[in-house]
């Protein structure tokens, strides 16, 4: 049995992991409402800690900051305001992340200190990550660096389910074959969100050549990135249907690969209605979501194993 202690941070490890999910959906929203430039600078946004509600609020050297962006050129509440909560909320979870820093160096100090090695980690890779964000920003979405933003998102995510893992007493035996194919699957499927990253940023090209309409054309105007994106879905599914077929009677290990085939054909279902439905805006931050906790999954099934 867990220590009530142990249980709590336990707890609070789910808990930051779950905000950094929420983040990613924040992220999500921006791109999906072309607001990452609402905020045209960082840390402050149009110079300011608390950004205006209306363009009569704006400083008197506005201008310069309209300049950057490559919407409208013009103040727009709402995007500034997506922007913005999208950083409240990283700010945010920075703050728990240092709050989760000093409980582990209070508690496992003398007792642990690989659980302390990984909450420092966990503190630097958020600095980084806002780091990157202002990057992104100084940059005006620089595509490359978006897509490194996701990556230090999902380390981020990654990193407290370590600790879980070495504070959880529950195990499963299974084979190599089962433990190489998962480790194999996590890489497989990281590339994938990689490419689809690049498959998005190819969309916002699109989409902005087109002013953000006529969103039947997005699909058909994307290169072979997408191409490939869409057939290395079926290697996922293959490699995960796989797992479940050689793993399904194993004591733990059953539940773990039925929630991960579960997720992964809910993610495969929305690539089905962007590709075949014009691209509807809320599918695009719930396919990343979803693939996101598709990862984080698989990755705690194999940490899991012994």
């Amino acid at each position: 049995m867990l220590e009530n202690n142990n249980r709590s941070y336990i707890r609070y490890s789910w808990f930051l992991m779950g905000m950094v999910f929420l983040v990613i959906l924040a992220g999500g929203v921006v791109r999906m409402t072309q607001s990452g430039m609402g905020c045209p600078d960082w840390p402050k946004c149009f110079g300011m800690w608390i950004p205006p509600t209306d363009a009569s609020q704006l400083p008197a050297d506005f201008e310069k900051y309209l300049s950057k962006q490559d919407i409208d050129h013009s103040f727009n509440v709402f995007h500034t305001w997506i922007e913005y909560i999208n950083r409240l909320l990283g700010a945010l979870l920075g703050v728990f992340i240092l709050g989760y820093l000093v409980w582990t160096v209070r508690k496992f100090w003398s007792t642990n200190k690989k659980l302390v090695g990984i909450a420092f980690l966990l503190l630097v890779a958020v600095a980084i990550q806002g780091y990157l964000g202002k990057v992104v920003v100084d940059e005006n979405l620089s595509v490359v660096k978006i897509t490194i933003h996701m990556i230090g998102a999902l380390v981020i995510a990654a990193l407290p389910l370590i600790n879980i893992n070495w504070l959880s007493p529950n195990k499963f035996k299974v084979d190599g074959l089962i433990r190489h194919g998962t480790t194999i699957m996590i890489i497989v499927l990281l590339v994938q969100i990689i490419l689809g990253t690049q498959v998005r940023e190819e969309i916002d090209m699109i989409s902005k050549s087109l002013a953000y309409e006529q969103r039947e054309l997005w699909i058909n105007r994307l290169g072979n990135i997408f191409v490939i994106h869409r057939s290395f879905s079926w290697i996922v599914l293959l490699g995960c249907m796989g797992l479940f077929i050689k793993g399904r009677s194993i004591m733990g290990f059953a539940s773990h690969i039925r929630n991960i085939v579960l997720v992964l054909i809910s993610i495969i279902l929305l690539g089905i209605i962007m590709a075949y439905l014009n691209m509807p805006a809320i599918a695009q931050p719930l396919h990343l979501l979803l693939a996101s906790a598709l990862l984080m999954q698989l990755f705690y099934t194999r940490l899991k194993m012994e």
